[in-house]
Formats: C-alpha cells, structure tokens, sequence
C-alpha cells in the first residue's frame, strides 16, 4: 500500500480559483462519456480493440517513398498525422478520474466518487471496454515496427491512478470487488513491464525513459504491495538512473536533445516524483548522494535557476514549444516542500492552472499532486 511522507511542510493548499476549476471540471466529467480504450481503433494495429496503441511521436512518412513507408524520424517535432486516439483516451480517463476524486476530497459528496469509480472499472475492469494491461503496440513504427519498448513511456498519467483509488477507498462505492479488480489490473501490468521484451528494453534505457518506466514501476509496485519490485526500483535509483546526470547536475543526454530544456525538466520532475514516493525514514533519497556527489538535490540545484528566470538558459532553446515551459509540474511543489526551496512553491502557484499547450499538457505525469501529499 502507497504510504505518504510526514515530513513534508506542506503548502495551505488550493486557493479559491483553484478549488472553482476543479470542482467545475468535476462537474463537467459527472456527464461526459466516460472514456474507453475501445473508443478508437487503429488500424495498423495487430491488437485487439482492448490493446492500447500509438505511433512515435517524431515519425514521418518517407516523403521519397510512393507510400510513405518506412517512416523517417525527425526529432522533437511531433507528427499530427499520427495515431494518438488512445493516448489522448488515457489521459482524458486519468483527468476526469482525478478531478472527481479531488472534488470528493473537498466535498465528501457521494456523486463525485460514484463517478469516478464508475469510470475506473469501465476503463480497467468491463469486459467490453476495459484496456489490456500491456503496452505491446505503443509507439509502433509504420513499416518498421508495430510496438517498441519506448512507448511505456505513454503511461506515465497512470501513475496518478493509485492515488485517485486510494483518495476514493472510503466511499461506499469503491467497494472491495472492485478495489482488488483494480489492483490486479496494475499487478499485471507491472508484471507485464518487468518481464515482456519491450519493458526490459525500456528499463535498460539510459535517458529519460528509464526514469519513467521507474517512476511507474515505483507507484504501481507500491500500491500492489510488491516490496521486493519497490526495493529494486530504490537501488536501481541509486546505482543506475543517477548516473545519467554529470557530475554539476545536468543531464547530458538530455541536453544534446533538440528540446533540451523541456527534456531536462521532464527527466527532473520524474527522478522526483520516483524520491517522493519510495523515500522511507530508513532510506531517504532525498538525502542519497552517491560516490562522486550525484544527487537530487544536485539535479535540482543545476535547474533551479533556469526554472526560476528561463533568460539565464545557457544552452539551445528547444526546437518546439520553448515558450510553454516551465509549466505547473509536480516537482516544483514536492521538491519546494521536502527541500526547502520556497522560491520553487511560489512558482508552482504563480503558473496557470492547466497548460494551453499540448506538449507541456502531455509532460506532466501527475494532474494533482496534492493528492499524492
């Protein structure tokens, strides 16, 4: 079961605006269409309607081909064209969960909580709609693959899913059938990511996506009361994902992206959100540093000024989206709070509720970290 740290200060909380656009996006998510993977159908696909799937972000048809295939990569700019219905399916599902769960907090009305366990089951549990737990036609590549190991990343929004269960546990309607339901669909996938080709592949990476397959795996094995896949998630924080960052905190694989300030942020927010969750008082990574002063507070004291006044950025600017960063991400308030670094919970609140923009909105694994706190 997820535990939360008691040692954070944490902030006051929502203010009044804030409160107002949750409880009108609940309001909102009590009569849309509940979201379902089998919504949407790919057509290239080989899953069935119940196997999520998505093209690479950075793929194009081959502009020299009669057919366009195979597809040519063309990093950090993102292709319209291509299938994302169930990305986009997931994220909606993972939102309005989330904001009725919030609204339920706040509230302790019954209708927000009916609402958003009715979603939860449909999505993950109904025999007609419910998605396959695994990721196996993620991020496939037209004419050269049909799913690779770096599409788990698309299910970073899942991590919020255990604490929007665990934030419903008290209302008659998460009743045990479909708690434990629930908990065996992420039992599942976690054991999916562990094992299938395409997650050990993920977890080997050396950028940013193996901290998000970490991050996932961190949640998911803690809410599925696996302490022995928690305990290889903290060493491996330790000993391999560290090790990505030099020695003054930066990220250089990061860095040599064509979205260099983006990518930094998103594998920072992601290292913290992995010390905010598997920190216990007799191991606390947030204190770790390793032999040659690797560190999260290091990481955090690299970015720190570049996050606070984006001017002072001494490296390329990003190929796309430079201007929606930084946004309101998690790490701003857990790192704010656990490190001590106002200056970072006062930026948290002085950005905009919700991103415009679709890249910085696609970022953010977790929707409401208050939540997770």
């Amino acid at each position: 079961m997820i535990t939360y740290p008691k040692s954070y200060s944490i902030p006051p909380g929502l203010d009044d605006s804030s409160k107002y656009r949750i409880l009108q996006k609940a309001e909102f998510a009590l009569t849309a269409p509940i979201p379902h993977i089998t919504d949407a159908v790919c057509p290239r696909s080989p899953g069935t309607i119940h196997d999520y799937c998505s093209n690479g972000d950075y793929w194009w048809p081959d502009p020299d081909s009669a057919d366009g295939l195979p597809y040519i990569r063309r990093d950090g700019e993102s292709n319209p064209g291509n299938f994302n219905k169930h990305r986009m399916i997931l994220r909606r599902m993972r939102t309005c969960a989330v904001n009725l769960a919030y609204a339920y907090v706040m509230t302790r009305e019954e209708r927000f909580a009916q609402r958003s366990v009715l979603i939860l089951k449909e999505f993950f549990l109904d025999e007609a709609t419910n998605m396959n737990p695994n990721l196996s036609y993620a991020q496939a590549i037209p004419g050269i693959c049909t799913g690779r190991g770096i599409g788990i990343i698309d299910t970073i929004h899942l991590a919020d899913i255990p604490f929007v269960i665990q934030a419903l546990c008290d209302s008659p309607a998460m009743t045990d059938f479909i708690y434990q339901g629930l908990k065996k669909w992420f039992s599942r996938y976690l054991g999916w990511m562990l094992t299938d080709e395409n997650g050990i592949e993920e977890m080997n990476t050396d950028n940013n996506h193996s901290v998000c397959f970490f991050m996932q795996a961190a949640v998911f094995s803690l809410f599925t009361d696996n302490e022995m896949i928690a305990g290889f998630c903290r060493e491996h924080f330790k000993n391999v994902l560290l090790k990505q960052m030099n020695t003054d905190g930066s990220f250089p694989r990061e860095l040599a992206r064509t979205k260099p300030y983006n990518y930094s942020i998103f594998i920072v927010d992601n290292l913290v959100t992995i010390c905010h969750v598997l920190s216990t008082p007799e191991d606390v990574l947030w204190n770790y540093e390793d032999s040659e002063g690797r560190s999260i507070r290091k990481a955090i004291d690299f970015l720190f000024p570049y996050v606070i006044d984006k001017s002072r950025w001494p490296y390329s600017q990003d190929i796309a989206h430079f201007d929606a960063f930084p946004a309101r991400t998690s790490f701003l308030l857990f790192a704010g709070c656990r490190l001590g670094i106002p200056e970072l919970i006062r930026l948290y609140e002085s950005l905009p509720f919700e991103s415009e923009d679709e890249e910085a909105r696609r970022n953010a694994a977790i929707r409401q970290p208050l939540l997770w706190m």
